[in-house]
């Protein structure tokens, strides 16, 4: 079942549903399965993976020089959304990314999921390398997320990315893809970045996932510019509750999104951590509820460094 048919076959319901990490190379999965342990009694409708590919790092030589290397630390999206799916019944979206990958070793991807039967997916380009200016894609790989998409449906009509026909195609996937209320730190303006956007659902994407917001006027506007843009695919909000002093500088930063005022005023008051994590969760509570109130039936969490405070949340609104 797709991302689609899970949002439409439940008329009114209100759905929530979350974004997960993959646990880093060599810690194993307790750490995540007690995370989805405390989900899993909000019944989500599907659990997101993370992907992460390679990264570069720099590591010190004998003679003191530095020599950048690619490693990867969070290996196993695809082992562990199978792993969710089985253990858990909740149908599972993995993050399929440009970033560090080949056409080839998405195609491997790709193929893996269908054995596995699973389906739905997120295609992103994913973040650039912390060192690099712009993103660089890697050789034999996609610059876009439109390239990625590209293969995707390519792949579903039966072909390669090299154009090899497949001898047996299998299921066909689904996929949605990322949008930016506050547009992406890349474009030059909203109009251009509405526009990829709406290029990205010509091409077959089934509906969008926001990035995270603080300020839900912001989100109601995209969505109204997004329908006169003629997007009609689900624009679902992606919500995640402020939980630390120090993310009143770094979020601005890092995700490109604005703290508002009156938020910005609230967090300065806080003493300590545990006060900015209380502060959150009473502001997520009241940014969900009013999504509700306001014709919004299917809410995103994104629970990195913030499960407690998720499923606080995710409580209140029940």
């Amino acid at each position: 079942m797709s991302v689609t048919d899970i949002l439409y076959n439940n008329g009114n319901e209100k759905t929530l549903s979350f974004e997960v990490l993959p646990p880093l190379k060599g810690t194993g999965t307790n750490k995540l399965f007690d995370t989805i342990e405390k989900l899993k009694e909000f019944s989500p409708k599907y659990i997101n993976i993370t992907t992460h590919h390679s990264e570069y790092v720099y590591k010190e030589l004998e003679n003191g020089l530095l020599e950048r290397q690619r490693i990867r630390r969070r290996p196993g999206t695809i082992a562990i959304a199978a792993a969710i799916q089985y253990k858990y019944n909740i149908p599972v979206i993995p993050h399929i990314i440009c970033s560090g990958a080949t056409k080839e070793s998405i195609e491997y991807e790709l193929l893996d999921l269908q054995f596995l039967g699973i389906s739905n997916l997120l295609l992103l380009r994913g973040d650039k390398a912390k060192d690099d200016k712009i993103f660089t894609p890697t050789k034999g790989g996609h610059r876009h997320t439109t390239g990625l998409i590209k293969q995707v449906v390519q792949f579903n009509n039966g072909f390669f990315a090299d154009g090899t026909p497949i001898k047996n195609p299998g299921e066909r996937f689904s996929f949605g893809v990322a949008c930016y209320p506050e547009k992406h730190e890349e474009a030059p303006n909203l109009e251009q970045d509405m526009k990829h956007l709406k290029e990205k659902q010509d091409m077959g994407a089934e509906y969008a996932v926001t990035q995270l917001f603080f300020d839900n006027e912001k989100y109601f506007q995209f969505v109204e510019k997004a329908r006169q843009m003629g997007i009609t695919i689900p624009i679902i909000p992606g919500i995640k509750p402020f939980a630390k002093l120090s993310q009143l500088t770094i979020v601005p930063k890092t995700f490109h999104c604005d703290i508002p005022e009156p938020l910005a005023q609230e967090v300065l008051k806080c003493k300590t951590d545990e006060d900015a994590k209380q502060l959150g969760i009473e502001w997520a509570t009241q940014q969900c509820k009013d999504l509700y109130a306001r014709g919004v039936n299917n809410i995103h969490f994104y629970t990195v460094s913030a499960v407690d405070s998720v499923a606080e949340v995710a409580k209140r609104i029940g």
